[in-house]
């Protein structure tokens, strides 16, 4: 379109610019010699139309009936376009990120259609009137799914014109609220009607977490001191306090005896002691500690014998990581305003081995700091495991050496349609590629983490999802192939093809990508894995960090490969091993998994792909992740896997998913399609071993109850591998709100990784139902679980906050239970014993110390950080 057709002014000098426009058309066509100053005046003339577009968006409707067809579930979003200015060009694009598969559009002037993945581009149509200030114009979205909070909503809509320079709509860039640190968007309307936005089904039954449901629920969480005396998070097998209660000082530090293992290997654990104000001193009490033979308290990896007296601290280890984890005891023994810690006989091992943390850095990408960070914080509750997820269709998050495209162009999301020097925006990157989601990790940063991790005694577990779940990957090695291609180098050019260019295959994946998937056909597929593996093994070992486990991801998409012209050719080469295009997933699988094993390297999986195997074409160690919600049901697959003789690591997102909201409410960021409540509580309540036996006491993501038979239960001998907590990262855009969605219910991860409660359910082998009236979970059960969490939520409060302020790690201070009953306000936390704070009708926050008379007053309520340097979320009192 002609450039000379742009037009942005402000309302009062309207008649003014017509007539300047006018001359400006008459003279166009003879001003082609000053193009450079033209286009620097479009530009601007673009930022300025950018400043002034404001955009609102609003959720109407998540229960919409019939303009979704067959797709389900339906909602309706309005968005609402307003210029300060008035804007007669129609040559521009706006474009923005929907998480949903849009339906229909209803609008006058506009229309928008689906780019790629979740990118949307809005665009006049010949009906485009032109914007006039104070006249608004609306765009209506029927869109495939539910949109039961604000924050699926993404920020950083931008506009484009020609070959201009993108600008971001200023209207909807996030902002800081300055008070609880937490992201604001800006255009987004909240909610407000639980009837129609909050709700997702007709029959849902979930309650919008108000204070007063809050309230009701807290009630049986009370303050109670004494629970952090000689507490421990996660908590021993076996714990003996002095009757007598008494007390080691440790005002002087510490002072260090080693037998049979070097200081390095404790020094990450002595560097928290220190932290805590106890280093080591000459003068400092005794900690003698040796490694031992097995004996009965000692026969397992990583347990140990902590003893606190009158003379020191003595601790007898197994290994190297018992000895650390017997510090790390002592740490979580002391008070940040106590130098003293009891007298006391610990005597602790792991319920599991495998203690896991999957954190996702491919999606949006996230500081080496942090990693550092939650590497730190893993160790400290005695978790082992980073789940390292590297790559993704959003981006490729590690450098490896001789394929810099995956970083010069994977890392980077950007407005590039051609996809030469980055990958299309997604998940409201924006248009510009050098954000704080942008980004990869060298070499050295890799090297650096793996070091911290030995320090912890963490294992990292890298993870490049495959086949699907790709397309970063496959984006990159088609603009490498393209390089090589115009350089004339055509073999070069397809060495790491992982795309048939002529594939005609017409799929979407769950993302809605429809060009995210390798192709497995392609022998240069194959020669990618290995290159990459090759690579990352390579670097761990030069960092002493052996890679004894590779997670493939092991993703598939249906549809893929339908269409493809090598995998016809492959299926017609291959028809023993392949029968048809449905079995071509598995073959990737099988196929990567064995080189994996060839390389000394065990494969692991997200257990749906890595079912799709045939178990003889597995190596003979075999991670699988069990990520199925427990309605699915989850315990068939998992215990199927088990009884294979496989590695299950227990995923359930009910339970393990920290994207999830921590309470069923709007302004509660993440994902919900297994949970929209999950709290530290509910974490603290999930029973690993006995996944069936939850029908008894929890209810399905719409609260509803549901029951679970166990007609495949684990064989005599094969138990789980172990628990792992995971954090995608779609709807977090920093480093704090990755530290806010994991903390304080990694904690509770932490305590069922751990320890195993008398309270759980046994399982059991015969095989049983489970549903609200099978009775397997005794009254006297649900009051020790209760019993047990009041202590953990006090030691929680009265301890660990305060530790992990003094970290930096940005936790989620609790949104505040209360009720207002005969006009006198009552106040609970789900952590007692945190700082309190009411507002009536606007004034200043008052600290609450009990029940105080507010009337009819507005009331708001929020509760303070363990240090009181941060606010939390505050919520109305009705």
């Amino acid at each position: 379109m002609n450039r000379c057709h742009w037009s942005l002014v402000s309302r009062p000098v309207a008649a003014l610019a017509l007539l300047w426009l006018m001359a400006f058309l008459t003279g166009c066509e003879s001003r082609q010699d000053s193009r450079l100053n033209e286009a620097s005046s479009d530009q601007d003339q673009l930022n300025a139309f950018a400043e002034s577009l404001q955009v609102t968006y609003t959720v109407v409707n998540n229960l919409e009936k019939g303009p979704c067809g067959s797709a389900g579930r339906c909602f309706s979003v309005r968005i609402v376009l307003s210029t300060t200015k008035s804007v007669s060009a129609d040559d521009w694009q706006l474009y923005f990120s929907q998480l949903f598969p849009l339906h229909q559009v209803i609008s006058d002037e506009f229309s928008v259609e689906t780019i790629n993945g979740d990118l949307n581009r809005i665009v006049p149509n010949e009906n485009y009137r032109g914007f006039i200030p104070g006249e608004p114009k609306e765009i209506t979205l029927y869109l495939a799914g539910t949109h039961g909070n604000e924050y699926e909503a993404m920020p950083n809509y931008y506009v484009v014109r020609d070959s201009l320079q993108p600008r971001l709509v200023l209207s909807t860039v996030p902002t800081t609220d300055p008070e609880t640190g937490l992201e604001v968007l800006p255009h987004l309307s909240s909610f407000t009607d639980p009837d129609r936005q909050f709700r997702i089904t007709d029959t849902e039954k979930i309650e919008w977490a108000t204070a007063e449901i809050l309230y009701q629920r807290n009630l049986d969480t009370v303050h109670t001191p004494q629970a952090t005396f000689g507490a421990v998070i996660p908590q021993p097998l076996k714990t003996e306090i002095d009757p007598a209660k008494r007390e080691l000082d440790l005002t002087h530090g510490i002072s260090l005896e080693l037998d049979g293992l070097e200081r390095e290997t404790l020094a990450a654990a002595l560097g928290r002691l220190a932290s805590l104000g106890f280093p080591e001193r000459e003068d400092g009490v005794s900690v003698s500690i040796s490694l031992r033979e097995v004996t009965k308290d000692l026969a397992d990896a990583e347990s140990y014998v902590l003893l606190i007296a009158e003379r020191g601290v003595t601790v007898d280890a197994a290994d190297e990581a018992g000895a650390f984890y017997a510090l790390q005891s002592l740490a979580a023994l002391a008070h940040l305003d106590d130098t003293k810690v009891p007298f006391i006989k610990i005597v602790d091992s792991p319920r599991y081995a495998f203690r896991g943390l999957h954190v996702d850095v491919a999606r949006n990408f996230h500081s080496k700091e942090l990693i550092l960070r939650i590497i730190e914080q893993m160790s400290a509750y005695k978790l082992n495991k980073l789940h390292f997820h590297l790559g993704d269709d959003e981006g490729w998050r590690m450098e490896i050496p001789g394929l810099p495209e995956l970083t010069d162009i994977g890392s980077k999301r950007c407005h590039d349609p051609s996809e030469s020097s980055c990958v299309l925006p997604q998940l409201g990157s924006g248009p510009f590629g050098d954000t704080e989601v942008d980004g990869y990790y060298s070499l050295a940063d890799y090297r650096e983490i793996l070091a911290a991790a030995n320090a912890h005694h963490v294992q990292v577990i890298p993870s490049f999802d495959m086949p699907g779940h790709s397309r970063a990957a496959v984006k990159s090695m088609e603009a490498r192939f393209r390089t090589y291609e115009a350089n004339g180098d055509a073999t070069e050019a397809r060495r790491y093809l992982l795309s048939d260019l002529e594939d005609a295959s017409e799929y979407s994946s769950i993302q809605n990508y429809t060009d995210n998937t390798i192709n497995v056909c392609l022998e240069s597929s194959y020669v990618f894995v290995e290159k990459v593996i090759s690579e990352l093994q390579k670097v761990h070992e030069e960092a002493d960090h052996p890679l004894t486990k590779y997670h493939i991801g092991a993703d598939e998409t249906a549809g893929a490969w339908k269409d493809s012209p090598a995998c016809e050719q492959f299926l017609v080469e291959n028809a023993e091993r392949v029968s048809s295009t449905s079995k071509l997933g598995a073959y990737f699988i099988e196929r990567v998994a064995e080189m994996l094993a060839d390389k000394g390297i065990n494969p692991a999986g997200w257990g749906d792909g890595m079912g799709h195997t045939e178990v003889s074409n597995m190596p003979a160690v075999v991670q699988s992740n069990a990520w199925g919600r427990l309605i699915d049901p989850a315990h068939v697959a998992a215990h199927r896997q088990a009884n294979n003789g496989w590695d299950v690591v227990v995923s359930t997102p009910d339970a393990t998913y920290f994207d999830f909201p921590y309470e069923a409410d709007p302004k509660e960021r993440g994902y919900y399609w297994a949970s929209r409540q999950t709290n530290s509580r509910k974490v603290f309540e999930f029973m690993p071993d006995n996944l069936p036996a939850h029908a008894e006491f929890w209810t399905d993501s719409e609260g509803l109850d549901f029951a679970l038979h166990d007609r495949e239960p684990l064989l005599a001998g094969r138990r789980f591998a172990g628990v792992q907590g995971h954090l995608w990262s779609e709807t977090m855009r920093s480093d704090q709100q990755v530290e806010y969605m994991l903390f304080p219910r990694l904690l509770a991860l932490a305590e069922r990784a751990w320890h195993r409660a008398s309270w759980e359910v046994p399982y059991d082998r015969s095989g049983a139902s489970y549903s609200k009236a099978s009775g397997h979970f005794s009254a006297d059960q649900r009051d020790d679980r209760d019993r047990e969490w009041n202590q953990f939520a006090n030691v929680v409060a009265g301890k660990e906050l305060a530790k992990l302020d003094l970290a930096d790690i940005f936790y989620r201070i609790p949104t505040v239970g209360a009720q207002r009953i005969d006009g006198v306000l009552f106040c609970n936390l789900i952590f007692p014993n945190l700082q309190i704070e009411y507002q009536l009708d606007g004034g200043n926050w008052q600290i609450y110390d009990g029940a105080v008379d507010v009337g009819s007053r507005s009331v708001q309520v929020r509760a303070i950080s363990a240090d009181g340097t941060r606010r939390g979320r505050s919520l109305t009192v009705q």
